[in-house]
């Protein structure tokens, strides 16, 4: 039987309740409504560069974290690969799938001395969409959540902050959630692609600065 082809926005529709079903559930921070947060910044920040493929961006953001690294033994396609199965049962033209999942293959953090630009404007705007979501009041509940499932503490001004020099260094990495910060959260200002993340990503690098300043202070004793 000939498969009846989808219109893009069919295709959207169905990608949404395939992601909302499979990230049901999730408590590490990875779940549905990041995925929905990322996509939601992912289309504004499209919305101001020009030539974007928006349906590419749309799809990446919603499929980005499908099979996380994190929770997949740090296989770090996994997620282009379920995207890559999951696009071609819904019929996607080849072309659209290599782009989503190239997208995908580049938007992850992979450590601070560890280049990770893509070389897609999609690409580009779909990390930035993520990392947006890695920093400010959000970002900081998601850290904690995630520090939570992975059994870390929370701070251990013993255990000194390092900045990874290669990908398998940054996934190898036990050290407690306040090191986080400094690993990566406040790096990711300084490493958005786009000028309108590159805005939004102010206030909330700005926010966590003040979350520290407060954690230390209460952390001695002195609030």
């Amino acid at each position: 039987m000939k498969k009846i082809k989808m219109t893009q926005q069919e295709v959207i529709s169905k990608t949404i309740g395939y992601v909302e079903k499979e990230l049901q559930g999730e408590s590490s921070g990875h779940d549905w409504w990041h995925i929905l947060r990322v996509r939601n910044n992912a289309m504004k920040i499209a919305a101001g560069e020009k030539g974007a493929d928006l349906f590419v961006v749309e799809l990446a953001a919603l499929l980005h974290d499908i099979a996380d690294w994190k929770f997949h033994g740090g296989d770090e396609k996994a997620s282009s690969h379920t995207a890559q199965e999951w696009l071609k049962s819904r019929s996607v033209d080849n072309k659209i799938i290599a782009k989503v999942c190239k997208a995908i293959d580049e938007v992850s953090f992979k450590g601070a001395g560890v280049k990770t630009v893509p070389s897609t404007l999609e690409g580009k705007i779909v990390q930035d969409a993520d990392r947006l979501d890695a920093i400010g009041a959000i970002g900081i509940a998601r850290a904690f959540a995630y520090g939570g499932k992975m059994g870390r503490g929370i701070y251990d001004p013993v255990i000194k902050p390092e900045l990874h020099k290669s990908f398998e260094a940054y996934k190898s990495n036990k050290g407690p959630t306040i090191n986080h910060f400094y690993e990566k959260l406040l790096l990711l200002k300084d490493l958005m692609n786009t000028d309108t993340a590159k805005k939004l990503a102010e206030e909330r690098h700005n926010y966590m600065i003040k979350f520290l300043e407060r954690f230390y202070k209460e952390w001695e004793g002195i609030l």
